[in-house]
């Protein structure tokens, strides 16, 4: 079993068919992208040979496609990086994974060397260099024959709470996250379109094999990234489109919508994950799009895998479905257990963990974290969770997120929600922070809408009218805009440190 396999019957099927598009100019049809990822292969296979690390640092291109397929024909493992990162980010990540091959594009390629060791900096290709064109001059490879278990896809988390890890998920790993997709998600075929308005870095990248399987085009937008009035031609432009978003691209693309007094009739699925996605705002981006989102959660070390929010589920009234992450997927047993390891009933909040194909088989060169993270055949995913008696997983929020003021868990998640039905209110964050007398207090950074000022004492009063009263912020903090990475997670993190460095002051 290898990935490769999935273009290969798809080229067999529909060899002249478009496949891969910048914009609305189709570059490559689906026997050409099968040829040029034989070829690589390869030029890849003369430098490290099986289970060689090819990493990837760009912009979302046209090209991922290719270098994602070649690599796996020859019967390497991908490592993308997230061009958003800092290049001493980047290099980390290259020098860990001992990359054999890093290609780049232009824009990257200086920083990336600067920041790389000697022996690193000469494995870097820039990706359209002549250097790069002439590795597709070689004969095309044979088609692989691999190990299912094999790695495939070395994928290192976020960081959002530290130095990353590089998750290991095997060819087995990623045809299983491929199966769910295709079982539970979307109902894809040759007449089908997949966006990458998203980092095909991780979100949206994940999704490619699916789309492949089925023959459905790759639109790259001319971009390389989210403009959401582009992002709505393309839906125009492209047959029955589906993308992956971040929670924070869906409501920017409603607001441009809303502002363009546009609702995209060629728009056909949004998947979206990689946040909390609000209730209110949920709400009114279906008034806009109607019934096109399905939510699914996971984690880079159980690939997008882990529940879904069924599209069916969105027409509900029920808050308390809405605000969930709906279900278990096919194939992954899901479960909440305590600090015993010992599940919890319905109702009850702990962590989330979770087993199946899908799931690493650890981090690489970290058997500390490896260890930590699993544990008796389950993954610990560090969240906070609990079910309902309908079997719904409604997220409370990470581990290391619970503020526990005067011994008591305060959930952030409750509290963000409960700012957010405040009309004035565009984002907000809510973190801990330490405090002498209750150990932690909560404090709320606020993002307020445009031209409708907020004042603490309304949302403590808001407050007060919802929740709890020792679940209320005890500070307000109004920023122009919350630290977020490209995947639209807020770097809780950087609020903490930026408390911190207030303290110092102090």
């Amino acid at each position: 079993m290898n990935l490769f396999s999935l273009l290969d019957h798809t080229a067999r099927r529909w060899p002249h068919a478009g496949a891969v598009y910048l914009g609305d100019e189709c570059v490559q049809t689906w026997a050409q992208l099968r040829g040029r990822a034989l070829s690589l292969a390869a030029a890849l296979g003369a430098r490290g040979g099986t289970g060689a690390r090819v990493a990837i640092a760009t912009e979302n291109c046209p090209e991922y496609l290719e270098l994602m397929f070649g690599a796996w024909a020859a019967q390497a493992a991908v490592v993308p990086v997230n061009y958003k990162l800092h290049p001493r980010e980047m290099a980390q990540i290259v020098e860990d994974a001992d990359a054999a091959w890093v290609f780049a594009s232009q824009e990257l390629a200086e920083g990336l060397r600067e920041a790389l060791r000697a022996p690193f900096r000469e494995r870097i290709v820039i990706i359209g260099s002549d250097n790069y064109r002439s590795l597709f001059s070689a004969e095309p490879a044979e088609l692989p024959s691999t190990d299912p278990q094999a790695l495939a896809w070395l994928f290192y988390t976020s960081g959002t709470t530290g130095r990353s890890k590089g998750a290991m998920l095997s060819h087995r790993n990623l045809m299983a996250m491929t199966l769910a997709h295709l079982a539970d998600v979307e109902s894809i075929d040759e007449d089908c379109s997949q966006i990458h308005a998203a980092p095909m870095s991780h979100g949206s990248g994940l999704y490619i094999p699916a789309y492949v399987a089925r023959g459905a085009r790759q639109v790259v937008p001319a971009s390389q990234g989210f403009e959401p009035p582009e992002f709505l031609d393309l839906c125009e432009s492209h047959p029955r489109c589906g993308a992956f978003l971040a929670p924070t691209m869906v409501q920017r693309l409603r607001l441009a919508a809303q502002a363009a007094g546009r609702k995209p009739g060629g728009l056909r699925t949004i998947v979206y994950g990689g946040g909390p996605m609000y209730v209110e705002e949920l709400k009114k981006s279906l008034t806009v799009f109607g019934n096109v989102f399905v939510q699914i959660y996971g984690q880079g070390e159980s690939p997008m895998t882990i529940t879904w929010l069924r599209r069916e589920d969105h027409a509900t009234d029920d808050d308390a479905i809405l605000g969930s992450v709906g279900l278990p997927r096919t194939g992954v047993e899901v479960r909440v257990v305590g600090p015993d390891g010992q599940a919890l009933a319905a109702g009850e909040i702990g962590e989330i963990i979770c087993r199946g194909d899908v799931v690493m088989s650890g981090y690489w060169n970290n058997a500390a974290g490896t260890g930590e993270a699993l544990r008796s055949g389950w993954l610990y995913t560090g969240d906070m969770g609990s079910f309902d008696e309908r079997g719904y997983l409604t997220l409370r929020d990470r581990s290391k997120d619970v503020v526990i003021s005067g011994g008591s868990n305060i959930y952030p998640r409750e509290v963000e929600e409960t700012l957010l039905a405040h009309p004035g209110v565009a984002e907000a964050c809510v973190v801990g922070e330490t405090d002498a007398e209750w150990g932690e207090v909560v404090v709320a950074f606020i993002v307020a809408v445009p031209g409708a000022p907020v004042s603490a004492q309304a949302l403590d009063a808001h407050c007060l009218d919802r929740i709890a009263r020792f679940k209320r912020p005890k500070r307000y903090h109004f920023i122009d805009g919350l630290p977020k990475n490209s995947y639209g997670k807020v770097l809780k993190r950087e609020l903490r440190e930026r408390l911190a460095r207030a303290e110092d002051r102090r």
